[in-house]
């Protein structure tokens, strides 16, 4: 699914961010970053739950200390190799899916926010419109934004 991958076993870095928006759904729902580090290394790995379209997947997310198959629901912005944002989730028994009018806005949402460059992300995380995910077992090679 990647062109870019690396030599061996390692994924390219991603840099994954969460909206503002999904930043408290998140809080509220108890998911941390690690969570959402693994909903991305999953699909790095080609294991999507849905493939919505126009860069817009849909990955499913455990219940803290319980399962994904009850847990949440996440839309992601998703390129592969380069960057994922966390844009809207929501508890499995609340609602099927997202209505086709909400996937058009994510799809058109993934247009822009995925051409973001450098300057882009560090403008819209000064104004705390996105969160970058810290995921600890790559900080250490990732390129952190300046806070």
């Amino acid at each position: 699914m990647n062109s870019e991958e690396p030599a061996g076993d390692k994924a390219p870095i991603v840099k994954i961010f969460k909206t503002k928006w999904f930043a408290r759904f998140a809080r509220q729902q108890g998911i941390d970053d690690p969570a959402l580090c693994d909903a991305v290394d999953r699909a790095e790995r080609g294991l999507i739950d849905a493939d919505l379209g126009g860069d817009v997947i849909k990955q499913r997310i455990a219940r803290p200390n319980e399962g994904k198959s009850g847990g949440f629901r996440s839309i992601v912005l998703f390129r592969s190799g380069h960057k994922a944002f966390f844009a809207y989730g929501f508890p499995k028994k609340a609602r099927d899916n997202i209505r086709d009018d909400e996937l058009k806005g994510f799809r058109e949402l993934a247009a822009q926010m995925l051409a973001f460059d450098d300057n882009a992300l560090k403008t819209a995380s000064a104004a705390n419109a996105i969160i970058e995910v810290k995921c600890d077992d790559r900080d250490e090679e990732d390129e952190d934004l300046p806070e």
